[in-house]
């Protein structure tokens, strides 16, 4: 148990050590950020119920007004801004990427790679393209095209999770939670 809360508070700290990396703001109002590598590495590295766990605590403390998110960003405000639905599917892409990653036998930077295109780009999307529709009053189709622009940077994000975990998985086979 107090080793779950521990990773659980590390890697909601990573999501926000990933916030510093200077954020690029798109046309839309919806920053480009490195934060949702942190996202797809919860749901690799820890699996899925821990993963979303740690992004909750993650938006928990962004809700409370700590300026974690990109660009010094914090408080209910930003729950209320086109990138809620980014915000809102961050637990569950994280929860998405760790179920794949649970269930699949392929080596981990495959199996790493492919749940955090699943999760953190597909599910993420998801999420994000309907938020910007509703707060931008745009259609699907509209909100979806402004969203491709994070692509991608997005699938760059997806290789590294994959490099990364499996990293994790030769240095210390423990580590890797989702297949544990």
């Amino acid at each position: 148990m107090e080793r779950n809360l521990t990773h659980i508070a590390l890697f909601a700290a990573l999501i926000a050590v990933l916030g510093l990396v200077p954020k690029l703001d798109l046309a839309a109002g919806v920053p480009i950020t490195a934060q949702s590598l942190g996202i797809m590495l919860c749901g690799t590295v820890l699996g899925a119920r821990r993963g979303a766990l740690a992004v909750l605590l993650f938006l928990a403390l962004v809700a409370a007004g700590l300026p974690l998110l990109s660009g010094g960003r914090g408080g209910i405000g930003v729950f209320a801004g086109p990138s809620v639905g980014f915000l809102v599917g961050f637990p569950v892409a994280a929860f998405v990427a760790g179920w794949v990653m649970e269930r699949t036998t392929l080596s981990p930077a495959v199996a790493a790679t492919a749940a955090s295109v699943i999760g953190g780009i597909g599910v993420l999307y998801v999420f994000g393209i309907v938020g910007m529709a509703l707060v931008l009053g745009k259609t699907l189709s509209e909100a979806a095209f402004l969203s491709f622009a994070f692509l991608p940077g997005d699938a760059v994000k997806a290789v590294i999770a994959g490099l990364v975990t499996q990293s994790l998985a030769r240095m210390r086979p423990a580590s890797l939670l989702s297949r544990a």
